[in-house]
């Protein structure tokens, strides 16, 4: 298929993806956009197009999987913080229907049994717990990466031996 037959068979085919593009997207600027971005796509690797093959086939597969890919990219950029004032809030509101006696009592005495331990692997097990990654408090207390590794783990296993008694 030469370059004219490859790029007129495309054209042919704008009415149909604009379709599957609105199906997939139900907002007609997004699906505007999805197609876009497929002709693109379609245009950039035509050298891997294979001659009589699924044209039709091969485009709409573009599409399905650039939507799928802008899918998983926006959900994994999404927030929960909205920027408003009230947004603290609405990020760390607490399902205060869980918090039985007896989730409350087990909280406290974890926190407990976490307070009894040695200095060298409450701190970096507390970090962690907090969210620092291991980078940063290998950083902050200035060990080794290793180190901080081990005592976390280390710590874990102490943690469940003296919750098994």
């Amino acid at each position: 298929m030469t370059t004219i037959q490859f790029n007129n068979s495309l054209l042919g085919l704008q009415n149909k993806l604009h379709y599957f593009a609105l199906s997939l997207t139900s907002n007609d600027n997004d699906a505007h956009d999805l197609l876009q971005e497929t002709i693109l796509k379609a245009l950039t690797y035509r050298s891997q197009f294979v001659n009589n093959t699924n044209l039709k086939a091969w485009v709409f597969t573009i599409m399905k999987n650039t939507f799928i890919n802008n899918y998983r990219r926006v959900q994994k950029n999404r927030k929960t913080f909205d920027g408003t004032d009230t947004a603290i809030f609405i990020a760390n509101k607490k399902n205060y229907e869980s918090e039985t006696p007896e989730t409350i009592h087990s909280v406290m005495e974890l926190n407990n049994t976490i307070e009894k331990l040695d200095e060298d692997f409450r701190i970096p097990f507390r970090m962690h717990t907090e969210g620092f990654k291991y980078k940063e408090i290998a950083e902050k207390l200035d060990l080794p990466i290793g180190t901080v590794k081990s005592r976390i783990f280390f710590t874990r296993k102490k943690l469940q031996e003296m919750l098994k008694e």
